[in-house]
C-alpha cells in the first residue's frame, strides 16, 4: 500500500460509496488519512435495549428485521424503519431521507447500531415510545452473547455497508481505551463509522512507515509538535485529550506554515520584475482630491501615501486596501488611480527617463457588471475636468467616455474598437468584469491593477491581468469584507495591509433591529413612514423563486418573485415595487437599478422598493435607500447580513436595518443580536471568528483550507509563528532546494486554494 494508491485498490467499494468518497475528494489513500475526525464522542454508553432512556446517546447490539422503507405521512420524506432486538426487548430505529439504508443490511443481520434515544408523542399525557432517530449502523459477525458486553464480540469481520470486509472488533471497545469515538463529516453511503476502520487498515498494514515528514525537523522541536506518524495515529484513535489536542495542533501548523511559504514564494516572483516607477507624492495630488464633494478621513490620507510610497519604490506593490462599507475605497482607488494616469511611460530609448507625451494605464476589475457600471460612472465625475479617456468592459459591451459628439457623456462604442485604442495606449483608464482578463485585452503601459472585492477573483484570475513583458504593474486589492488580523495574514500573506477603519464625517450608524414573527406588521409601518419622505428602501429574500412544495428539500423561506407580489397586492399597493436577481439578462439588471437610481414615484418611473437577492450585496450605490429588510436573516452568514446593511449606508440620513427570522434558537439569535451591537464590520468579524470560527463566517471552500487550519488562524501567536519560520527558512533557501517534500506540498497547495 501507497499514500498515492486509489482507495479503491484496497477497498471493495459499492457504486454509492464510491460516488460518496468522490464528492467529498477523497481519491486516495492519502486523501483519506488526512481526512480528519470533526470532533471525539465520549458520551456514547452501550446498553441493553430495556436499560436505555430518552435522551441518551448509546450503543445496542442485536439483530434486526422488518427493515423497509416509506414516505412519512406529513411531509411525503422518504425513510427506513426497522427494528432492532435483543434479549431484554426490542427498540425502532428511523433513517428520514435514507431510503437505501433498508437494502444496505440483511434480514435478521447481527448489527451494532449508535444513535440518541428519542420519544414519540405519547396519548393522554402518557409516555410515548422509544426510538432511535438516524443512528449509525453496522453488521458485525455475530451479537456479543451478554448483550452490552463488546468483549465477548468474535475476531471475525465486520461487514460496512457495500461489502467491504475488514478486522472486526468492536468500535466502542476501542475508544473504552482511547479518549473517544471519532466523529467524521459523513456523505450519502459513506458513514463515519466506515471511515474509521478505513483508517485503522490503513495504519495496520503498515502505510505509517511510509510516509516523510514534510516539516523540518529543528520547527518540530522548537514548538514542541509531534512528528507525522505519531501525529496520524493521536489524531484519528487518541489515547486521552492532550494527544487529540497535539496532533490537531500539529496538522493546523502544517497547513498554516505551508499556506505562508506559497504567499511568501508568490510574492518574491512578483518582486524579481521591475515596476513602473511612479513618483507621484501627496502634494501633486491635492488638486485633485480638492474636488471630492467631501474631505477626505485621516484614514483615507494614510491609505493614499502608503499606495504612493510602494509606487515610488520601483518595486510592484501587492497591497490589500481593507475598509468597512461606506468607509471610500473608491475615492483612495481614483486618488490613486490620478497619480499613474498623469504619469508618462518611460522612454523607449532610455527606459530611465520619461516621455512628455502619454499616460501609464490602470485596470480597474469588478465582480459584478452593475458594480463596474457604477465604478465608470464615478470616475466620470471625478475625471471629467480632465482629458482622459475611460473605457468599459463587460460582457453585456464596452462605452468610453468622452464621447465626440457630446464630451460630456459616454458613448457605446464596440469591442474591437475599444481593444484597439487600449492596445495602442489612448484609453488610460480602462475598468470592467472578468471580461478584462481575456485574451484579447492588451494594454500598452499597465501599471496599475486595481481589484474590487478581492475574494471574488481567485488567484489565476488576478495573474492573468499580470503583464507579460519585463514590467511588473503595482496591484491594489480591495474588500469591504473586513477580516480578522490572523485571517489577513495567512489567506493575504503575499500583500501588505492598510486599513480604512473611520468613517466619513456625518455618517450616522445604521439602527438595526432583530424581527420576530409577530412583529412583521410595526415594521411595515416604520417603512412606510420612510417612503412617505421620500425614501427607498430594499427588501432581501433567500431565494429567487418559490420552492416546490412536493420536493424533500422544499424550505419554507421567501423568495423574491412571490414576496414582491405580495408587498405589491397586499402591503405597499401604492409604491412602485422592483425585482432584482442573478437570473436576470444584464440588460434587464441594468434597467432596474436605473429605474431605483432615478428615485421614487410611479409617475416619474422609478422603484420605491427593490425585492433582491444577495446580488445587491456589493457596492450598490444608491444613497436615497434609507431602508433595508432582510427576510430569513439566519440563511446568511454574519459577514454577508453587515454587507447588506452597507447598502443603507450610503448618506447622512438615518438608516434602518431590519433582520427578519423564524428561527428561535439561542445560537441564531445570538449571532444577530452581534450583528445590532458591533459598531463596526471590524469588530463584527473578530466576534464571529471567536464564536463560531472562520471557515463559517468566510466560507473555507472558497479558499481551499481545511477547518482545521480555519480554527487554528484563531491563534495569533501560531499564525505569527507558522509566518516567522516561513519567512526564515526562504531567507536560506529560496527555493527549497534542501526540502523537496516541502516543496511539493507548496506546490500542490498553490493549485489547491483558491483565494475567491
Amino acid at each position: 500500500m501507497n499514500p498515492s494508491d486509489p482507495i479503491a485498490k484496497h477497498f471493495r467499494l459499492a457504486p454509492t460509496q464510491a460516488k460518496a468518497l468522490k464528492k467529498m475528494g477523497l481519491e486516495t489513500i492519502y486523501d483519506l488519512i488526512y481526512y480528519f475526525p470533526n470532533r471525539y464522542d465520549t458520551e456514547t454508553s452501550i446498553k441493553r435495549i430495556s436499560d436505555i432512556s430518552k435522551g441518551e446517546v448509546v450503543s445496542i447490539y442485536g439483530r434486526i428485521h422488518g427493515l423497509k422503507t416509506r414516505k412519512a405521512w406529513v411531509k411525503k420524506i422518504p425513510m427506513s424503519e426497522g427494528t432492532i432486538s435483543d434479549d431484554s426487548g426490542e427498540i425502532e430505529a428511523v433513517w428520514f431521507n435514507q431510503p437505501y439504508i433498508a437494502k444496505m443490511i440483511h434480514e435478521g443481520a447481527p448489527v451494532e447500531v449508535r444513535g440518541k434515544v428519542s420519544e414519540r408523542a405519547g396519548k393522554d399525557g402518557k409516555p410515548g415510545r422509544l426510538y432511535l432517530s438516524n443512528p449509525e449502523i453496522a453488521e458485525v459477525r455475530n451479537t456479543p452473547s451478554v448483550p452490552g458486553d463488546p468483549a465477548s464480540m468474535g475476531l471475525g469481520a465486520i461487514g460496512i455497508a457495500g461489502g467491504t470486509q475488514i478486522p472486526s472488533h468492536s468500535l466502542f471497545a476501542d475508544s473504552s481505551a482511547n479518549f473517544g469515538l471519532p466523529v467524521y463529516a459523513e456523505s450519502r453511503g459513506i458513514s463515519s463509522r466506515w471511515l474509521y476502520y478505513a483508517v485503522q487498515k490503513i495504519f495496520s498494514m503498515g502505510l505509517l512507515q511510509k510516509l516523510s515528514e514534510p516539516i523540518p525537523d529543528f520547527i518540530l522541536k522548537h514548538y514542541n509538535l509531534p512528528g507525522l506518524a505519531t501525529a496520524l495515529v493521536w489524531i484519528h484513535a487518541p489515547q486521552n485529550e492532550n494527544d487529540s489536542i497535539s496532533a490537531r495542533k500539529r496538522f493546523a501548523f502544517e497547513e498554516i506554515f505551508v499556506i505562508q511559504l506559497q504567499k511568501m514564494r508568490e510574492r518574491l516572483d512578483s518582486q524579481r520584475k521591475p515596476a513602473f516607477r511612479i513618483t507621484k507624492n501627496q502634494t501633486d495630488l491635492e488638486p485633485f482630491i480638492k474636488r471630492f464633494p467631501f474631505a477626505p478621513t485621516a484614514a483615507q490620507v494614510k491609505a493614499v501615501n502608503d499606495v504612493l510610497g510602494d509606487m515610488r519604490s520601483g518595486q510592484a506593490m501587492s497591497r490589500l486596501l481593507e475598509g468597512d462599507v461606506g468607509s471610500g475605497k473608491t475615492a483612495v482607488a481614483a486618488a490613486t488611480v490620478y497619480a499613474a494616469t498623469t504619469t508618462p511611460p518611460p522612454s523607449v530609448r532610455d527606459p530611465k527617463k520619461q516621455q512628455d507625451f502619454g499616460a501609464l494605464q490602470t485596470a480597474y476589475m469588478a465582480p459584478t457588471e452593475i458594480l463596474a457600471t457604477q465604478h465608470f460612472e464615478s470616475f466620470i465625475k471625478f475625471f471629467s475636468y480632465l482629458n482622459i479617456s475611460i473605457g468599459l468592459i463587460t460582457g453585456s459591451g464596452c462605452k468610453k467616455f468622452p464621447s465626440k459628439i457630446n464630451p460630456t457623456q459616454a458613448t457605446d462604442i464596440s469591442r474591437s474598437q475599444l481593444l484597439k485604442w487600449v492596445e495602442n495606449g489612448e484609453i488610460p483608464i480602462l475598468i470592467g468584469t472578468h471580461a478584462l482578463i481575456q485574451k484579447q485585452v492588451k494594454f500598452k503601459n499597465l501599471a496599475y491593477i486595481i481589484i474590487d472585492e478581492q475574494h471574488r477573483f481567485g488567484t489565476a484570475q488576478r495573474q492573468k491581468l499580470r503583464r507579460k513583458d519585463d514590467f511588473a504593474p503595482h496591484l491594489l486589492s480591495m474588500t469591504a469584507t473586513p477580516i480578522p488580523r490572523t485571517l489577513a495574514l495567512t489567506i493575504y500573506g503575499d500583500l501588505d495591509l492598510t486599513l480604512l477603519d473611520e468613517m466619513p464625517a456625518g455618517r450616522k450608524q445604521v439602527i438595526t433591529e432583530i424581527v420576530l414573527p409577530g412583529s412583521r406588521e410595526k415594521v411595515y409601518e416604520k417603512m412606510r413612514a420612510e417612503l412617505k419622505a421620500g425614501r427607498q428602501a430594499y427588501v432581501i429574500c433567500p431565494r429567487i423563486h418559490e420552492p416546490d412544495p412536493d420536493k424533500e428539500s422544499a424550505l419554507n423561506m421567501k423568495s423574491v418573485t412571490e414576496e414582491a407580489k405580495r408587498l405589491e397586492r397586499t402591503i405597499f399597493p401604492e409604491y412602485e415595487i422592483g425585482i432584482l436577481h442573478s437570473k436576470m439578462t444584464p440588460d434587464a439588471k441594468d434597467r432596474v437599478m436605473l429605474a431605483f437610481k432615478k428615485g421614487t414615484g410611479k409617475e416619474a418611473g422609478g422603484i420605491d422598493i427593490l425585492v433582491a437577492t444577495s446580488v445587491v450585496e456589493v457596492g450598490v450605490n444608491v444613497p436615497n435607500a434609507t431602508v433595508i429588510l432582510i427576510e430569513g436573516a439566519e440563511r446568511f452568514g454574519l459577514a454577508q447580513l453587515h454587507q447588506l446593511r452597507g447598502r443603507v449606508l450610503r448618506s447622512s440620513n438615518q438608516a434602518y436595518c431590519y433582520v427578519f427570522t423564524e428561527s428561535k434558537t439561542g445560537k441564531s439569535i445570538d449571532r444577530l443580536k452581534a450583528l445590532v451591537s458591533a459598531k463596526n464590520g471590524f469588530e463584527l468579524a473578530e466576534f464571529d471568528l471567536a464564536q463560531r470560527g472562520a471557515g463559517e463566517l468566510y466560507g473555507r471552500k472558497q479558499w481551499g483550507i481545511s477547518d482545521l487550519a480555519m480554527e487554528g488562524i484563531k491563534n495569533i501567536k501560531m499564525v505569527e509563528a507558522a509566518r516567522r519560520e516561513a519567512g526564515d527558512l526562504l531567507k536560506l533557501d529560496p527555493t527549497l532546494s534542501k526540502y523537496p517534500l516541502l516543496r511539493q506540498r507548496v506546490h500542490d497547495r498553490s493549485s489547491e486554494i483558491h483565494f475567491e
